[in-house]
């Protein structure tokens, strides 16, 4: 196999795996419009310069950065999350966008990739290039905010 092929297929196989996890993580970290966006940027990014970044030790990483450079350049509003009407989501509770916005960058993109989206703290960890103590003090603290936002109680 030639090295174009076999660089062709790296990337694919990369793109496939780490494509949704970091289009997620963006939209959160940036808004979903920008995120996506973000994400896009970042991958094309990815796949011009894969000699280069598919030799990282943590590519993923990486690209998560570049697109949130990408992405704050994009950024033109500040992000919102959308409101939840009563009606339309019962299950959800209504101030969780408004508590999720008070929450610092960090933060917010820990809580909801680990509790919305069921990542593990090692996998929010190596996308955000940060130790895993990080990720859970950014849990616990971002946890302890949106509790006292929403009134409610530690379990």
């Amino acid at each position: 196999m030639a090295l174009e092929d076999t660089l062709t297929q790296s990337f694919a196989d990369f793109f496939v795996e780490v494509e949704p996890r970091l289009r997620h993580a963006l939209a959160v970290s940036l808004g979903s419009d920008v995120g996506v966006e973000a994400a896009a940027d970042a991958l094309a990014y990815g796949w011009e310069h894969w000699d280069r970044v598919g030799r990282m030790a943590n590519p993923a990483g990486y690209l998560y950065r570049v697109g949130r450079s990408s992405g704050r350049s994009m950024r033109r509003i500040p992000s919102e999350l959308p409101s939840v009407r009563e009606q339309s989501l019962p299950w959800v509770e209504v101030g969780l966008p408004a508590a999720l916005e008070s929450l610092s960058e960090r933060q917010r993109v820990a809580v909801v990739l680990v509790h919305s989206l069921g990542w593990t703290q090692t996998e929010v960890a190596e996308l955000l290039g940060v130790t895993q103590g990080a990720v859970r003090t950014h849990l616990e603290r971002g946890m302890k905010r949106l509790r006292s936002k929403l009134g409610v109680s530690d379990v």
